[in-house]
């Protein structure tokens, strides 16, 4: 019992003494939080001073900002009635102007309304005036036919009979010197156009030759050549189209043909065959086949060529070899694709000089031949074919119609194709560079004399200077000054539309009247 006493009592004591400790501790904590609390609270009260000390110092700001606002709103006030006062008083004298302008505007719409009304009475004055005179006049007209016994019209054409015939020499002779006087000044104009556009261009005047020459590298190839019983000759002119004439040329054959592609195949096959030396019908057919191809891609060089000479792009390849071909084809033995580019470079130089399109001019120069490249299996004339390629390869109106009308077949209607018909006659005009044979010469003077000699009054008929003139005699009881300048145009107009003949044709009609005397 007592053990269990003293036990009960040190757990008491313990236990006390544990809540006397706990009870320690925790009032020294809670001490400590209220003292920093207290801390916190002291420190809010100080930055709550502060603010309110703050706050003051703002409303005090704000009382004096607001004092200043009323003293400076005041000011603006003060100034903003200053200048509406200025405004109105301007806006015033504004209004006093307008309303004096439409016075006198009103004022000038009156008076034009015065003399509109003032134009309108005289308008009516002047058409009874009009009237009044249309009358008398046709009273004075049927007065005069009345004692003339003439009706107007009669009247009119006796009269313009009777001044033809007082006065026909005069009015032909004032008509040939007008037109002289307008020739000579576009003549020389022309020439010196012309004159520097050939003279800045420079070209060959050789004309084609219908044969070319293939030398030998001895007399003994000839055999060769001609093969046994002519079987290689033959099969050669076959596969060739063209002419050998072996004579006795030393070293030499001449290969003859008016095809310049096929003399060309021929002459380089030829040369082939002799270095190579197996001259056979078979081997002859081989190599011509060959050869064909290559002058089938030189044709297409050619036509690069021509084009990058003359600056012309994005023509497609076809149309390349067709422009190239014209470098095998002739026209009264000038080369046909060597005169379109010389043409092309007189005739940008005589479009730079006039104004016209130089370009256009240029690309109708180089194709205004181009149906002749195609071979005879095509019909139409070459400038039908011609115009009919350019529309297949979309070539420009502008130069379809160059081509068109480059010998006048159709109206010229552009100045670039005036320009490419006259480098067409100046470029085969000029001397040397064209030809014919002596028949077709002679066939051709002999036919511009019996056109000029078909025309009735005509009493002789000279062709001179080659060609290029025709020299007319007429009878002069039977024509006069007036009907001598319409029997030029007629017999030009004749030879234009029924005969061929190359460059441009001089038609000059003479009347001469001799009067003899004698005195005795």
């Amino acid at each position: 019992m007592d053990q269990q006493f003293i036990i009960v009592f040190l757990g008491l004591s313990a236990g006390v003494l544990l809540g006397l400790i706990v009870g320690f501790f925790w009032f020294s904590k809670g001490k400590k939080v209220s003292d920093k609390m207290q801390q916190q609270i002291d420190s809010k009260q100080r930055e709550l001073q502060k603010a309110e000390s703050k706050l003051s110092e703002a409303r005090n700001q704000v009382k004096t900002a607001e004092a200043e606002a009323r003293a400076s709103s005041k000011e603006i006030i003060a100034e903003a009635k200053l200048q509406a006062g200025e405004i109105e008083g301007k806006l015033e004298q504004q209004s006093g102007r307008l309303e004096e302008k439409e016075k006198q505007l009103d004022e000038k719409v009156q008076e034009i309304e015065r003399q509109r009304a003032s134009v309108s009475k005289r308008e009516e004055d002047v058409e009874e005036l009009k009237t009044e005179l249309t009358d008398a006049s046709a009273k004075h007209r049927e007065a005069l036919e009345s004692v003339a016994k003439l009706s107007q019209e009669d009247a009119k054409t006796q009269l313009k009979e009777e001044v033809e015939s007082e006065f026909s020499d005069y009015f032909a002779g004032q008509i040939k010197l007008k037109e002289k006087d307008m020739d000579e000044a576009y003549e020389e104009k022309a020439k010196n156009i012309m004159a520097e556009a050939m003279q800045r261009y420079a070209a060959e005047v050789a004309t084609e030759s219908t044969s070319t020459i293939v030398q030998l590298p001895s007399d003994d190839v000839k055999g060769k050549i001609i093969g046994k019983e002519g079987r290689n000759i033959t099969a050669f002119e076959a596969a060739t189209g063209v002419d050998i004439i072996i004579d006795d040329t030393p070293e030499a054959i001449i290969i003859s043909g008016y095809d310049l592609a096929r003399r060309y195949v021929a002459k380089l096959a030829m040369e082939k065959l002799l270095k190579d030396g197996r001259i056979q019908p078979a081997r002859i057919e081989e190599v011509v086949e060959k050869m064909k191809k290559e002058v089938g891609k030189m044709m297409m060089e050619f036509g690069k060529r021509a084009t990058e000479e003359l600056g012309i792009t994005g023509y497609p390849p076809e149309l390349l070899k067709i422009i190239g071909r014209l470098r095998f084809r002739t026209s009264y033995g000038q080369n046909i694709l060597k005169h379109s580019v010389e043409m092309a470079n007189i005739g940008r130089v005589m479009a730079e000089e006039i104004g016209a399109d130089p370009q256009i001019v240029v690309e109708g120069c180089l194709l205004h031949d181009m149906g002749k490249a195609l071979d005879h299996e095509v019909s139409g004339t070459h400038v039908e074919i011609g115009v009919e390629i350019c529309k297949k390869f979309k070539v420009r109106d502008e130069v379809t119609h160059c081509v068109a009308a480059h010998h006048e077949d159709i109206p010229i209607e552009t100045a670039e194709a005036f320009v490419v018909a006259a480098a067409d006659a100046i470029s085969g005009a000029r001397p040397g560079a064209r030809r014919e044979s002596m028949e077709a010469y002679i066939k051709r003077l002999k036919e511009l004399e019996e056109t000029a000699k078909s025309f009735e009054g005509v009493h002789r008929a000279f062709a001179i200077s080659a060609g290029r003139e025709i020299r007319v005699y007429v009878d002069t009881e039977k024509i006069n000054d007036l009907e001598q300048e319409k029997l030029a145009k007629d017999i030009a107009q004749k030879i234009e539309n029924e005969l061929t003949y190359p460059g441009v044709i001089k038609v000059n009609v003479i009347r001469e009247r001799r009067v003899e005397h004698q005195a005795t």
